[in-house]
């Protein structure tokens, strides 16, 4: 491929983002080249475009979260072809590392990131490494826009609550921020029969998460101490927390939510001055608190997450928001700071 195609694209952390004319990638001799059909905007390129990952390096094309059709495979891409309707995990493993080893790429010590470590999928093309681990195949029912909705917000709030957490039946999860995390908790809370409490500031969110099943809504603006409200609630506390946002006020209350024995993940980002946030231990050990970190998941379960959603009846439409053009994805990326949007926000590059 030797034509130029458009792309979303700063030069800058902070500074102005355009759409403009970039080379085609080519695909590497273990990667492939995908038509990006969908791809989600999330609070990570927002965080990404702030200066808040290290792993990016200028000029930069963000974007992780995609759904297309192969276009182009590298000769050692083995079990793929043109044609073929993919997505693939915002962590790919290289297959080599420790970690890999033992199966778990999504903390690949040499990990391949769209839109993070590499251009990413805000684009008509995007080139994806290590194609053959990583890569997965979509069922044909499944659309490209709910596709691209899974991301790593459907599929990070799957591996936090079922394969880390393993939230149970009949238990009561509290979620802190309703965003595409938070609501994709709430669905599959009620997927597996638990019960689950939403917490955020901005009351539209909340008749979000009450509409895709949260039993009990708080507005954190009118309460800062909203644990105490989880705790009264619950009669003792949730079984589990999540904290979707990320910021020390939400760690600290999502811990103060729990029973004792109550386990806790982590997945919304702490940057900057919040990265170190002061974490009550006194709490966790004489609570025998479980905190667990959630970065992403691995390929090989995307099988087991489309059949969840195929048995369970979890509605991804529900989660999609607003399903915009490539230029309109610069301001609404510039912009997520303030406004965050309900529901997540698709871009269709080829629309």
């Amino acid at each position: 491929m030797l034509r130029a195609m458009r792309a979303v694209y700063y030069e800058e952390f902070r500074g102005p983002i355009s759409v403009r004319d970039v080379p085609d990638p080519t695909p590497r001799d273990d990667g492939v080249v995908v038509e990006v059909r969908a791809t989600g905007i999330c609070r990570s390129d927002w965080h990404g475009w702030m200066g808040h990952d290290k792993d990016i390096r200028l000029p930069h094309v963000p974007g992780h979260e995609l759904a297309g059709d192969i276009v182009a495979v590298g000769k050692e891409a083995r079990g793929l072809a043109v044609g073929d309707r993919v997505t693939v995990p915002f962590v790919s493993g290289c297959g080599r590392c420790p970690p890999c080893s033992r199966g778990d790429p999504q903390v690949c010590d040499a990990q391949f990131q769209p839109g993070f470590t590499h251009w990413g999928s805000f684009a008509r093309y995007v080139g994806l490494h290590y194609a053959e681990r990583n890569v997965v195949r979509l069922p044909d029912s499944l659309p490209y826009v709910a596709a691209a909705s899974l991301g790593c917000r459907f599929v990070t709030a799957y591996r936090a609550l079922v394969q880390l957490a393993a939230l149970r039946q009949g238990e009561t999860l509290v979620v802190f921020g309703c965003g595409g995390v938070g609501t994709s908790s709430i669905s599959i809370a009620r997927a597996l029969g638990a019960r689950s409490i939403a917490v955020d500031v901005d009351a539209s969110k909340l008749e979000l998460a009450r509409s895709l099943g949260a039993d009990t809504t708080l507005d954190a603006s009118k309460d800062p101490d909203v644990a105490a409200h989880v705790v009264e609630v619950t009669r003792g506390g949730a079984d589990v927390s999540i904290d979707a946002l990320g910021s020390p006020i939400t760690l600290k209350q999502s811990l103060k939510s729990l029973r004792k024995r109550g386990r806790h993940v982590q997945v919304g980002l702490l940057v900057g001055a919040d990265s170190r946030p002061p974490v009550p231990m006194g709490r966790v050990i004489a609570n025998e608190l479980v905190l667990y970190g959630s970065h992403g998941i691995a390929a090989s379960s995307y099988r087991e997450v489309f059949d969840f959603i195929a048995t369970r009846g979890v509605p991804l439409d529900r989660l999609v928001g607003p399903r915009l053009g490539l230029d309109e994805a610069p301001a609404h990326l510039a912009g997520m700071e303030s406004h965050g949007g309900i529901g997540m926000a698709v871009v269709e590059p080829t629309a």
